[in-house]
């Protein structure tokens, strides 16, 4: 029977001191890997910087590009006769342009006739839409 009491006292009594530190070392252990392991590992912001220089310098040459097409003459078809003008000479052109024309009355506008207030046997059909709209001749103009 003693071999049964001293079996039951060691089953009921606490963990021994050895087994806890053993366990905080062995977490220690590990988390001195993991510093180990992943301090000297490389960082991702070089690469977000990277691509954020490469997006402002395609935004900056495409600017350039089209402030060059904005201010400078240029052949777009020799053979048609078609050149690129800079902007603020075709702004000049466009008002000399504007300013020579001379504006063209505007034609008639037709109202349709208002419908009977009063229906009947004897009351006159509705017109149709056709005929009480007058289509105004066409004139020629200069502009296509």
């Amino acid at each position: 029977m003693a071999d049964t009491e001293q079996i039951r006292q060691q089953v009921q009594s606490p963990a021994p001191f050895s087994t806890w530190l053993g366990i905080v070392l062995l977490m220690l252990l590990f988390g001195v890997m993991t510093v180990a392991i992943v301090g000297p590992a490389p960082r991702g912001d070089t690469y977000e910087q990277q691509r954020a220089q490469n997006r402002e310098k395609k935004l900056k040459d495409l600017r350039d590009e089209d402030a060059k097409a904005l201010t400078a003459y240029a052949w777009i078809d020799k053979n048609k006769g078609t050149v690129r003008l800079p902007i603020e000479r075709a702004m000049q052109l466009t008002v000399a342009d504007l300013a020579n024309k001379k504006p063209t009355a505007a034609g008639p506008i037709a109202t349709p006739a208002p419908p009977s207030t009063q229906p009947g046997p004897n009351a006159a059909p509705a017109p149709s839409p056709k005929s009480a709209v007058a289509v105004p001749a066409a004139s020629p103009s200069t502009t296509p």
